[in-house]
């Protein structure tokens, strides 16, 4: 765990999940917070060997389960960017196709009322580009309206793998506590819901 402060005083802790520890509860039961950023950074994979290669397109995505069963996926494939204010209360900002915006790209997460879920799996998706995540070096960040930044980054690379399951959020009646996963899986969405036995159907699209 890493504490920093600025001059103001305010406290920006942040807890970096390993494979030492692996989990930190996110809320605590019957806690209500706002609206959590999730956010997602990387590199182009443009410089050195890669540099010509195509840029890496990496896309934040999420598979959610709601307490009410409902199932689905937020992502920019299918124009899938959900809502925040009604089901699946999750909303992506955006596409960053390039990996070059600054603030990379971005998913909120309404928690006023977190048992509304049962579980939600943060993953990442390699659209385009050369499926190599040492040279993305990829990193996501939660930033909860309470409590420290959660910050999950995407080492042990399996290269050739088109996905990674980053980090599992999971609703047992105790609060939401969050799981570092960084599971690479050699395919896409479907694989991903097979991997984590969501049970989904699947069809193609494209953004």
């Amino acid at each position: 765990m890493a504490i920093d402060s600025n001059a103001g005083g305010v406290n920006l802790s942040k807890v970096t999940l390993s494979k030492a520890t692996p989990s930190i509860n996110l809320t605590k039961p019957g806690e209500q917070q706002g609206n959590m950023r999730v956010n997602l950074n990387w590199s182009t994979g443009s410089k050195g060997f890669f540099r010509k290669a195509k840029p890496i397109d990496l896309d934040l995505g999420c598979l959610y389960e709601l307490a009410n069963g409902t199932k689905g996926v937020v992502q920019a494939i299918g124009n899938n960017f959900g809502s925040l204010d009604a089901e699946p209360y999750i909303t992506l900002d955006g596409d960053d196709r390039s990996g070059t915006a600054a603030g990379g790209e971005n998913m909120h997460i309404n928690l006023a009322r977190p048992e509304l879920f049962r579980r939600i799996l943060i993953f990442a998706f390699i659209y385009e580009g050369v499926p190599n995540w040492a040279a993305a070096d990829g990193v996501v960040t939660l930033f909860p309206t309470a409590g420290p930044q959660i910050e999950v980054r995407l080492d042990s690379p399996v290269d050739g793998a088109r996905s990674c399951a980053i980090a599992l959020l999971q609703n047992q009646g105790n609060g939401i506590t969050v799981h570092r996963e960084v599971h690479y899986i050699n395919g896409a969405q479907k694989e991903i819901d097979e991997a984590y036995r969501w049970g989904m159907n699947w069809h193609s699209a494209r953004k």
